[in-house]
């Protein structure tokens, strides 16, 4: 797997159960990956001989990222390896005007939106659909960065200036932000799982409640079935994630991820197959697990990095265990920084909202921002 951050180091996990060894390709030995993994290899995911060292040997390469450039991709399948997801896949999930254009073409509703560069551009795409405009950068971008809100033409020249390839979106009304998160193997097999709600704070995840609570059965079928028409229609091999706006006319795609993703963490504990067992399953073409849940309400919650002063991580875990038993952590082995995704916490139970309570307590607490238990 190139990239050694928390996706790399839950995938090791899964392949140990599998009787395989994940080889990790790592900036630097400190990265959350490489702290647990027997085979790190220190290299660089934009230079092609580091990715050419570190592929040799390996059954498959896949990426804990979509940053590796396209051209080393290709050049590594031109030289035998095989390298999952594809990049004429993968340059949908690095692309977002490609991915735009591309999933119109199969049908499925975006956004409206409209490459721009110039602030009579913007102002002109917002004569069309309303203020506020969501401007995001074309590539890169994550977790909020890259993306802007912006009220009115005044705020468009900062953003414009920065020389970036830029789209213009409608700033949608939605009633909830949801993922369907999906599984395909180079023989075609497809498993999906129940689709889920995603809270959103200040661009970044912190809440995933699965299933998403007050979907309807309709909705959720359709969601899935757009889940397995992208991984199809795309050529996708291994979990691609695809975030959607929930909105009073349908659902609209928002974003796509091909690669374990923040969405389905909770299928850890929380589904009979999880999304890290089930990418390896994929990438090597074995058959796709069940996907069905283990309990009837599953919450999951990030857990931020708040105040480096107080009580360490290590004695607030500690509290923790002893105040939500039923809580399952998994910390990622980050310096902690406010705001940095160091971990996440899980609770099954048959109650969503009870879930949810505990989940987002335990993780607040964690992170130092919560009362004490």
């Amino acid at each position: 797997m190139v990239g050694a951050g928390q996706l790399a180091r839950m995938t090791h996990q899964a392949a140990i159960g599998l009787g395989q060894s994940l080889r990790i390709l790592a900036v630097g030995p400190e990265e959350s990956a490489a702290l647990v993994g027997a085979d790190v290899v220190l290299g660089d995911h934009t230079s092609y001989d580091d990715l050419r060292r570190f592929a040799a040997g390996c059954d498959v390469v896949t990426w804990d990222h979509e940053h590796v450039p396209q051209e080393h991709i290709r050049r590594l399948a031109a030289e035998g390896h095989s390298a999952l997801p594809c990049a004429d896949a993968l340059i949908f999930a690095q692309d977002k005007q490609l991915m735009r254009g591309r999933v119109e073409k199969l049908g499925i509703g975006v956004p409206e939106w409209a490459p721009v560069s110039t602030v009579d551009d913007v102002d002109s795409f917002a004569g069309k659909h309303g203020w506020p405009v969501v401007l995001k950068g074309v590539t890169g971008g994550y977790d909020g960065r890259g993306v802007w809100v912006l009220p009115d033409v005044v705020a468009v020249e900062p953003v414009v200036s920065q020389g970036i390839a830029l789209l213009a979106e409608r700033h949608v009304a939605m009633i909830s932000e949801l993922a369907a998160v999906v599984a395909r193997s180079p023989y075609g097999q497809v498993a999906v799982w129940p689709v889920v709600e995603t809270v959103q704070r200040d661009g970044i995840c912190v809440e995933v409640l699965a299933p998403a609570p007050g979907l309807d059965e309709g909705t959720a079928t359709t969601a899935q079935q757009m889940a397995i028409r992208l991984a199809t229609g795309l050529d996708v091999v291994g979990v691609l994630a695809v975030e959607l706006f929930r909105t009073e006319d349908g659902l609209l795609v928002n974003e796509l991820a091909m690669r374990p993703h923040n969405s389905a963490h909770w299928t850890i504990e929380g589904s009979r197959t999880s999304q890290f067992e089930q990418h390896l399953r994929a990438v090597l073409d074995y058959p796709l697990g069940d996907t069905r849940m283990t309990a009837p309400a599953v919450a999951m919650a990030n857990v931020l990095g708040g105040p480096v002063d107080g009580p360490g991580i290590d004695e607030r875990l500690h509290h923790l265990m002893a105040r939500w038993p039923a809580a399952k952590v998994h910390l990622y082995g980050k310096r902690v920084r406010p705001g940095r995704k160091i971990g996440h916490v899980t609770v099954l139970g048959e109650d969503v909202a009870e879930v949810r309570a505990g989940a987002a307590a335990a993780a607040a607490y964690l992170a130092g921002t919560g009362s004490s238990p």
